[in-house]
């Protein structure tokens, strides 16, 4: 099973830091952000995307290794469909070794301090009856920890060029029928943090689940198209975000890079 011991409800914070949409070759924007990760200890989570264009050997070795890549021994990524131009995403899997779950499944999951961290795959069968969704279930329902954080590339909700992507909904309904607490997105080339909302874009403050879009780890960003319902904040700008993951609650800070000024944090509490 692509999973990892369980803590339940014990342990010290965690800190998490990443982004998605990371490794463009020859840009200066993902040596910018890889200098903000360097300053921060814990543990690195990739959003998908992770070398461009097509996640080849070549473009990991070129365009993520040489910034990102010094910290691949720390690192729990996920799979983007740039990946996936390579015949199952091989190359991403082979760069991570272990680090990426079980070979070319891209989902799995592990403990960090007193939370559970779920690490999902958009770019394989998510849907009813599909392998991925069976596995989630199971472990949300094992699971003795109180908070549980998901990520995976491709947003449900989205204000980006590449809109929402409605294949997530059935993930979203078995995370928010399991009281799961946050999702972090990559894909869109964006910052956009939403308020606590259900699988059908509403509202829900006592069972809702935030989201945040952090698709600004390197490649060219995109403007918003529109607005979409909830959204709390956006911002166009190339960062990081940090997460403390803590008993019962969890802190969130985007670290724009050097020379811009949006930036954007806040605090959520457990379910």
């Amino acid at each position: 099973m692509p999973t990892g011991p369980d803590t339940g409800n014990a342990g010290p914070p965690a800190t998490l830091v990443g982004a998605g949409d990371i490794g463009l070759c020859g840009s200066v924007t993902v040596a910018a952000t890889a200098k903000l990760v360097d300053a921060i200890s814990g543990i690195v989570f990739t959003t998908g995307d992770n070398a461009y264009p097509n996640g080849s050997a070549a473009n990991f070795r070129d365009c993520y290794e040489p910034h990102w890549g010094r910290h691949r021994s720390r690192t729990r990524p996920t799979p983007g469909n740039h990946e996936y131009d390579s015949p199952g995403a091989a190359p991403y899997f082979t760069y991570f070794e272990d680090n990426a779950g079980p070979f070319g499944l891209g989902y799995y999951s592990y403990a960090a301090g007193p939370w559970r961290v779920i690490a999902l795959n958009s770019e394989i069968p998510v849907g009813p009856g599909s392998a991925q969704l069976q596995w989630l279930r199971t472990e949300l329902a094992a699971t003795r920890a109180r908070c549980t954080m998901v990520y995976w590339h491709k947003p449900l909700f989205s204000s980006g060029p590449n809109g929402p992507n409605r294949d997530m909904r059935e993930i979203w309904r078995v995370l928010h029928e399991f009281d799961a607490d946050l999702v972090v997105n990559g894909h869109d080339h964006l910052y956009e943090r939403f308020g606590p909302q259900d699988p059908d874009g509403r509202l829900d403050p006592v069972r809702g689940i935030r989201q945040i879009t952090v698709g600004t780890g390197g490649g060219g960003l995109y403007q918003p198209m529109t607005s979409a319902p909830n959204t709390e904040a956006i911002g166009i700008v190339y960062g990081v975000i940090k997460l403390t993951l803590s008993t019962g609650s969890y802190q969130w800070q985007f670290i724009p890079i050097p020379g811009t000024s949006f930036s954007d944090s806040g605090t959520g509490q457990c379910h």
